[in-house]
């Protein structure tokens, strides 16, 4: 039997199985599948390269845990989040919060006085119970008055925005790049260093045209997907 031929049969097996499941030894799928350990094994290679299967040394290999993926359309409340499994949200947990003035840097970033107050929250985002992104969200502190780090953890950013501040996002641009962990990000993520990573960065404004919020995000690359809808005339 051929590679391509023994990776399709491997296809077919993954399919039946539940993510993070264990494949059978190596010994049961030669045999299984009428196919010999060395091609076997380079099928076996094949699926990890692709991230259909994790091989690990001295247990064996196991099934992927699923994708999440997002579909870069914004929802009714403003938010780009991918569907959940059964409807379930994104909860959050607040890793930092300060308030102080946006410097330089930052206040160049988002169109505000160095000298004026600057909201930073990091937070983790978490999906069916693993950790998926860091986000740093940074907010002019004008916009947000009273705003404390517990409200980064509750239901949707751009919801509580507008229910409470009466702040109403009208458009935003946002970029994607590919990245890898650094020290703490992998930390965080529970991923090695170096790990492929997704970067978001985007800028928010309102119907004013002023910056209201900048947040850059760092998502797992081996859990996340981007799918984009394209229309032709």
């Amino acid at each position: 039997m051929r590679r391509t031929e023994a990776r399709d049969q491997l296809l077919r097996l993954i399919e039946q199985r539940n993510p993070g499941e264990p494949l059978p030894s190596e010994r049961s799928l030669s045999e299984d599948l009428g196919v010999s350990r060395p091609t076997l094994r380079a099928a076996l290679d094949d699926l990890a390269r692709d991230g259909l299967v994790i091989r690990e040394h001295g247990r064996g290999t196991f099934t992927s845990a699923r994708k999440i993926q997002q579909a870069l359309e914004p929802t009714a409340s403003g938010d780009y989040q991918a569907p959940l499994a059964e409807g379930s949200p994104w909860p959050s947990r607040l890793l930092s919060f300060e308030v102080g003035p946006a410097g330089a840097r930052l206040g160049h970033k988002l169109e505000m006085s160095p000298v004026d107050d600057l909201v930073t929250a990091l937070r983790l985002r978490i999906v069916d119970g693993t950790p998926m992104c860091i986000e740093r969200i940074r907010i002019p502190a004008v916009f947000v008055p009273g705003i404390t780090g517990r409200d980064f953890e509750l239901g949707s950013f751009y919801g509580l925005l507008r229910s409470r501040y009466h702040v109403a996002p009208k458009d935003a641009v946002q970029t994607a790049e590919p990245t890898v962990t650094d020290a703490q990000e992998a930390e965080i993520l529970g991923v090695p260093v170096h790990a492929p990573a997704l970067l978001f960065e985007r800028t928010t404004r309102n119907a004013d045209h002023a910056v209201i919020e900048y947040t850059r995000s760092i998502y797992r690359g081996d859990r996340y997907r981007i799918t984009t809808r394209l229309t032709f005339d």
